[in-house]
């Protein structure tokens, strides 16, 4: 599988991007604000739809629209192979999808080794803690140990994605 063009797109919406006029600009991923040119990167520099900048890359002159679309394509790509890697069940479009977001939100080995791998692997798994697929998927609304309303909403949208309640708005 391979996550669809509305998924995509509302992958985009869900990252948000930070631009001035047409191009997509750096920005620290914890506070959504612009890094100014000269600035030093921030721990968690980021431009486009979520990239975090690694060594070596320089995006201090900008990206358009369709370099950040490959970035977030390429990006999308490990995704996928975590989540084609690691869930056995057959999904849905809709899942498919959901999890890929997922997993490109929290990163690939916390989505490997989390509670919301093993409820849709097994239907039968149990766990004290998150005694729910959905109480599973939830919990990863914090950063730096604060539960962030954004990261709320995000996780409500990819379970209803989940789940099959309408998101797309048809």
């Amino acid at each position: 599988m391979k996550i669809s063009d509305k998924g995509i797109n509302l992958l985009k919406q869900l990252e948000g991007c930070v631009k001035i006029g047409d191009k997509h600009i750096i920005y620290d991923d914890q506070t959504g604000k612009p890094v100014k040119p000269k600035e030093a990167l921030p721990r968690g520099a980021t431009i486009g739809y979520g990239h975090l900048i690694k060594a070596g890359e320089d995006f201090r002159s900008g990206i358009s629209e369709s370099q950040a679309t490959e970035l977030l394509r390429a990006d999308i790509a490990v995704a996928e192979c975590a989540v084609q890697n690691g869930i056995a069940s057959a999904l849905t479009q809709n899942q498919y999808d959901a999890l890929v977001m997922f997993a490109y939100n929290i990163g690939i080995k916390n989505f490997t080794d989390s509670t919301v791998v093993k409820y849709v692997n097994n239907r039968n798994f149990q766990n004290r803690r998150y005694p729910t697929l959905e109480s599973a998927w939830m919990a990863w609304n914090k950063s730096c140990g604060r539960e962030m309303p954004g990261l709320t909403k995000r996780r409500k949208v990819e379970y209803e994605l989940f789940t099959n309640r309408s998101v797309w708005g048809n």
